[in-house]
């Protein structure tokens, strides 16, 4: 898999990084076992943008660009 930022890649954003530092400290304790966030991005992209879509809707406001793409 290509590293995010390389074409064809989503850049990873503030909201990626923060769920890959809950995964390298919390994943292996709840069963996942995975330690290496690349294995898990295009999940990891869609519980992001899920995310974003649930504030976006009760906040009615965007997620600043510096915070999430």
């Amino acid at each position: 898999m290509s590293a995010p930022g390389q074409p064809g890649q989503p850049k990873e954003d503030y909201l990626d990084k923060g769920l890959d530092a809950v995964e390298k400290k919390f994943g292996g304790q709840v069963g996942h076992g995975v330690n290496d966030p690349n294995k898990m991005r295009s999940t990891n992209e869609k519980i992001t943008d899920k995310a974003r879509g649930v504030f976006e809707k009760a906040t009615g406001k965007h997620v600043p660009d510096k915070v999430s793409n």
